[in-house]
């Protein structure tokens, strides 16, 4: 125990280092799904066939390959087409991009639930329908998809530990490295556990009184 200790003093300013641009990644790629997400939501619900039929099949593209597939991709490859990114850049990129089409379905499926009759109503009243999508649709439809939206959140947390791979220097990128100079692996991993749940479960915890704050999943 004693050795774990001394081991975890030596070890937690380059993991909480790695903490930094692991939240950074996460952030990042969160807003941009959340953008392209909400993009490929109208796109699937509109009455153009063309517009629906190419959001559909890029929701079904983009979650048909795996994530790690995706970052390689665009880290390795795209620079042949002479697309230069940083390893951080193609990471928050191509976490945004492999996480968009989740967030697709859950804007989706938030605003079918929205009750027909307001829309009906507001159109009625003469409403344009983009001011009724932002003044109507899509307040109430973000409530009834937070619980989603949010696990949204947190599964990106975790998976963040994925650009590891193209080296982004997060946290889990940063206990390999000293794993593989100090040979601590257990205590290495255990600390980057540790690092995880210290981030995810608080974050769960506000999530959850948010949703219960605004009534959220419930339609009215």
């Amino acid at each position: 125990m004693s050795h774990f200790l001394q081991h975890a003093r030596d070890f937690l300013p380059i993991l909480l280092q790695g903490a930094v641009v692991t939240v950074q990644v996460t952030v990042l790629a969160f807003l941009l799904s959340s953008a392209i997400g909400l993009v490929l939501a109208l796109g699937k619900l509109s009455p153009v066939r063309a517009v629906s039929f190419t959001a559909y099949t890029l929701i079904n593209v983009i979650r048909g390959l795996p994530i790690i597939v995706q970052l390689f991709y665009i880290y390795f490859v795209l620079p042949d087409f002479g697309v230069q990114l940083t390893a951080f850049q193609a990471g928050v990129i191509g976490l945004g991009i492999a996480y968009s089409a989740y967030q697709a379905e859950n804007f989706r499926a938030g605003i079918e639930a929205v009750d027909p009759g307001q829309r009906e109503a507001a159109l009625a009243m003469g409403m344009r329908p983009a001011l009724l999508m932002r003044r109507v649709i899509l307040p109430q439809a973000f409530r009834i998809a937070l619980p989603p939206y949010g696990n949204t959140l947190v599964m990106m947390l975790k998976d963040s530990s994925l650009v590891s791979t193209i080296t982004v220097a997060e946290m889990t990128r940063a206990g390999q490295l000293i794993a593989s100079s100090t040979f601590q692996n257990m205590t290495v991993y255990t600390l980057v556990a540790l690092l995880y749940l210290a981030m995810s479960l608080p974050l769960v915890a506000c999530l959850r009184r948010l949703e219960r704050r605004l009534g959220a999943g419930s339609r009215r």
